[in-house]
């Protein structure tokens, strides 16, 4: 079984494919340029590079989200339009589940935390039990201080990662029992959204591409800017 997976619900875009349990390729860029223009050739590269006919891919799976509203259309519109014409299903993989994902195996909590502007992170806890990955906080939208006094309050190791941690580590370094990941594991990774979905794929947890719905969180700056306008 051959999956596709891509990520372009923040700076960071993402591709990568996966046979079964294995990583065939995988294609990150970190770099100031809008996912319009670098998601379908990166698709194309990585394709090229081990000779994948698109027509033998078996899943799509997208990162649903939160993140980047620009971010997330792309990449729902890229995967809609791969699995349209492949006539093949897709995989909705949070965002934030993915990224906690890249911390494996730990007894410490994980916090990944995505900038959201205005000092606010789109965040979620984590933990590892027993070999199992398990969500311990619903997604939310949160003040940066907020995060750092609900962590405080697990009392043991918590290991942050994502782009809001290059953006806050003058708060985050100080505290006790704060662990700031590597940059090799900080960032979103398709290939994390991949392992993930081939879970959700042996769950029978698929879905059309018409029935892919993204995870906001929040309105769009250009909606609240328009709403505390009308207010003043």
């Amino acid at each position: 079984m051959k999956l596709l997976a891509i990520d372009t619900t923040g700076q960071t875009a993402s591709v990568a494919v996966l046979e079964d349990d294995t990583l065939l390729a995988e294609y990150t860029i970190n770099y100031h340029m809008t996912h319009s223009q670098t998601i379908m050739p990166m698709i194309e590269q990585i394709c090229n590079m081990i000779k994948l006919n698109k027509n033998e891919i078996d899943y799509i799976a997208c990162s649903c989200g939160p993140g980047s509203f620009t971010g997330l259309r792309i990449g729902a519109a890229t995967a809609k339009g791969l699995a349209l014409g492949l006539d093949i299903s897709v995989v909705a993989v949070p965002t934030l589940d993915a990224l906690a994902y890249n911390i494996f195996d730990t007894s410490a909590v994980i916090c990944p935390i995505m900038d959201a502007r205005r000092q606010q992170v789109y965040t979620a806890f984590y933990q590892w039990n027993e070999g199992e990955f398990c969500r311990i906080t619903e997604y939310d939208a949160l003040p940066i201080q907020s995060v750092i006094e609900k962590a405080k309050d697990y009392q043991k190791k918590v290991v942050f990662l994502g782009d809001g941690v290059v953006v806050h580590k003058e708060l985050l370094l100080p505290q006790k029992n704060f662990v700031l990941s590597p940059i090799h594991s900080n960032l979103q990774r398709a290939a994390s959204v991949g392992a993930l979905a081939m879970k959700q794929i042996a769950k029978g947890d698929v879905i059309k591409s018409s029935e892919l719905e993204l995870i906001y969180l929040r309105k769009p700056q250009a909606e609240r800017e328009r709403e505390e306008n009308m207010k003043k």
